[in-house]
């Protein structure tokens, strides 16, 4: 019922106007900073004031028009004009299919020619976003014929509650090539995915491990403290120095435990996502997982002083 709601809310107009023309907007730029490159290049200077790396992700996927995915394309470019010349620590993170893929192959790689250009020119990291499971395949063929062709400043994305993902993990080590582990948010069915918690959190561990013992500078996105100690007892345990993987969170989630990782010396990345389509980015990754809605409210109260009343947790976590 609550999954269906935020699916209808995310292409209601009247919700739209709500939210995006009344106050309630400033609550959702906890979220999604704004709508242009620059609350972007802002929420990136903020977060490396406060230690932290950052990955820019322009909203949009499943681009139909050649005109919309050029259109993306340019805003990419202009973002990473933006981290070169203001020397910001950050990379961008895009999908295939925003930028064509679901138009035609050529004119994928033709989109995504000047991207892969500006971003040897201006050694800024690009990461291939992982969409549902019917785009898994194509998405790690589009990665490995860039990285046959000789690309290297590239990463994927691996989700680990699908069941294929220990396979896909063995693939990009072989390769060499960086991953960021999630756990995935979207609804598939038993027969390809992990359906209960406890079974998608013992992949993602195994996988971690995997990682951060054969995988490149991995990053390990999470914000269950179950799945960060975990990394930290591995790590610890194997002498795995803090240079060798990094944790990665989304702007606005966490941000007490985002902080608490950097003072004890790990690194951190922020996911920061924006543009024009944050509306329903938001409301469908609310309605991905309906519990998501509840996990946002909960990282507000916990970083508040009510939650402190109410008997919070202590978050501190293992220093280096």
């Amino acid at each position: 019922m609550l999954k269906s709601t935020l699916i209808a809310l995310s292409d209601s107009d009247f919700a739209r106007y709500a939210v995006t023309r009344t106050p309630l907007r400033g609550m959702s730029r906890r979220f999604v900073p704004g709508e242009g490159a620059e609350d972007l290049a802002a929420a990136v200077r903020a977060a490396n004031q406060e230690g932290m790396s950052a990955t820019g992700n322009y909203l949009g996927e499943s681009v139909k028009t050649e005109g919309a995915a050029r259109q993306a394309a340019e805003v990419y470019l202009d973002v990473m004009d933006r981290i070169a010349a203001e020397g910001l620590d950050a990379n961008v993170s895009l999908k295939f299919t925003q930028l064509g893929q679901a138009i035609s192959e050529p004119f994928l790689a033709q989109n995504l020619a000047p991207i892969l250009e500006r971003s040897r020119r201006d050694d800024v990291f690009i990461r291939f976003d992982m969409e549902s499971s019917a785009y898994t395949q194509r998405t790690l063929d589009a990665f490995e014929k860039l990285w046959s062709d000789g690309w290297r400043n590239i990463g994927v994305v691996l989700q680990a509650y699908l069941h294929r993902t220990a396979g896909d993990v063995a693939r990009m080590n072989a390769l060499g090539a960086r991953v960021r582990l999630c756990k995935g948010a979207y609804d598939e069915p038993a027969s390809i995915a992990y359906k209960d918690m406890e079974g998608v959190r013992a992949n993602f561990v195994r996988l971690m491990r995997e990682l951060v013992d054969g995988g490149v500078y991995p990053g390990i996105a999470t914000h269950d403290e179950r799945m960060i100690e975990a990394t930290l007892e591995h790590v610890t345990r194997n002498g795995i120095k803090p240079d060798r993987f990094e944790f990665q969170m989304l702007f606005g989630v966490r941000r007490d435990l985002q902080q608490q990782l950097v003072r004890d010396g790990w690194k951190l990345r922020v996911y920061v996502p924006f543009g024009e389509q944050w509306y329903p980015y938001l409301m469908r990754r609310l309605a991905e997982r309906p519990a998501n809605l509840f996990f946002l409210a909960g990282s507000v109260v916990r970083e508040s002083p009510l939650g402190f009343l109410l008997g919070g947790r202590d978050r501190s976590t293992r220093k280096v």
